[in-house]
């Protein structure tokens, strides 16, 4: 993946227009993909605000495959263009962050909506010491019919406050697709989605990485283009979501798991000795199953958690895991496959019990009311045995450089 994302322009040197004059300090990349309807009134902005702000910049257009002369139409405006041969949103931005000349680079989509005239605040907070800063449209101001109600009342705030949530990112905005940030912080992330997910990616992977995010207000314009845009509401909303939960376990499968299982375990303990009836309403052994298949489902995702966080930090891609969960690692690497033996040995136990008392009702019919406690404990805890062996093991890969 890293020789994929690796810019097919190399960044030689870091001079303005490649005079040797003047060191650039100011890139402002756009992602291209058929864009000349808007592209040279983008560069455009862009070059004025260089000027107004009196910056040393550049405008780097990383063109996608496009066909419909956006390359001519950049080149004959001033800016540098590269060919990007991957497809994809975040595969055209990467390769522009690999090959900016400047210490500081702006993001923005190539189709007039986002106000490429107005660089300032994201410069200033950039010098202020910021790695990476958001633009936030909520705060500068949407016109009407530049953002689909559907994006603005469900989708961005959503994600938005997932993404407060699960990585206490300090942002209004998540999916703005105006930012800023230091070009050498940004390339050490080693971004590595294509899609549209990649701007959700660049602000988690900064927030793990303890980078200083900052936010500054920006205004966002109806898309100046006649054609439908690329983003694709469901899938690529589907998409950022998808990342969201998978860069965090502990939404995705450990927090769930403690929640099923406190209701399987009580369940299973409540309901172990005999039916029970609350309110005219009857637990008995159809309760007791359904408690059962909570618990195990609990195991599953607990197991899945405690392998995943630890896999991504072997990685590289998750921080170092808290001194909590490595106590639980070292638990289950020590620990796990002798205990999950123990458990699995304890439920075959239930079920040899089950078998005698068979036996002493001469093989014939059974209550299945009365007779089914003790194999579905068993089963429980064979489950969890041989889960925890399998566990064991499996983690064990993860720390084979340790071994």
């Amino acid at each position: 993946m890293a020789n994929i994302l690796q810019s097919q322009e190399a960044p030689v040197d870091r001079m303005a227009g490649g005079t040797g004059t003047s060191v650039v300090e100011l890139t402002v990349v756009l992602p291209c993909l058929n864009e000349a309807e808007t592209l040279a009134t983008c560069i455009r902005k862009a070059k004025a605000s260089f000027a107004s702000l009196g910056v040393a910049g550049e405008v780097l257009v990383a063109d996608n495959g496009s066909t419909d002369g956006s390359q001519e139409i950049a080149g004959a405006e001033g800016a540098r263009v590269i060919d990007v041969p991957v497809r994809g949103y975040g595969a055209a931005l990467n390769h522009g962050f690999q090959a900016a000349w400047g210490t500081f680079v702006i993001m923005a989509d190539a189709d007039d909506s986002y106000a490429l005239d107005d660089l300032g605040p994201f410069l200033e907070s950039l010098r202020g010491g910021a790695d990476l800063v958001m633009g936030n449209r909520f705060e500068g101001g949407i016109a009407p019919g530049a953002m689909p109600a559907l994006h603005r009342y469900l989708g961005n705030p959503v994600l938005s406050r997932m993404g407060r949530l699960f990585f206490k990112i300090p942002v209004g905005d998540f999916h703005c697709g105006m930012r800023g940030f230091r070009r050498d912080a940004v390339v050490d992330l080693g971004l590595r989605t294509s899609g549209m997910e990649f701007a959700s990616e660049m602000v988690v992977r900064a927030s793990l990485k303890r980078l200083i995010i900052r936010e500054v207000p920006t205004t966002l314009r109806p898309d100046g283009r006649s054609r439908r845009p690329h983003l694709r509401t469901w899938r690529d909303g589907w998409r950022h979501l998808r990342f969201l939960l998978a860069f965090s376990p502990r939404w995705l499968l450990w927090y769930p798991a403690l929640v099923l299982g406190a209701l399987g375990v009580l369940g299973l303990v409540w309901l172990l000795p005999g039916g029970h009836q609350v309110a005219g309403v009857t637990f008995g052994i159809h309760t007791m199953l359904a408690a059962a298949t909570a618990t195990i489902v609990a195991v599953q995702l607990a197991g899945l958690a405690v392998l995943c966080r630890a896999y991504a930090a072997a990685l590289g891609l998750l921080p170092r895991p808290s001194a909590f969960a490595r106590a639980v690692e070292q638990w289950l690497l020590a620990w796990g496959g002798p205990v999950g033996a123990l458990l699995t040995l304890a439920g075959v136990s239930c079920f040899v019990g089950a078998l005698v008392g068979w036996g002493q009702a001469a093989f014939g019919p059974l209550d299945p009311a009365a007779t089914m406690r003790l194999p579905i404990i068993g089963m429980v805890l064979i489950l969890l045995g041989v889960q925890s062996v399998l566990l064991s093991f499996t983690l064990s890969l993860t720390r084979i450089g340790d071994l």
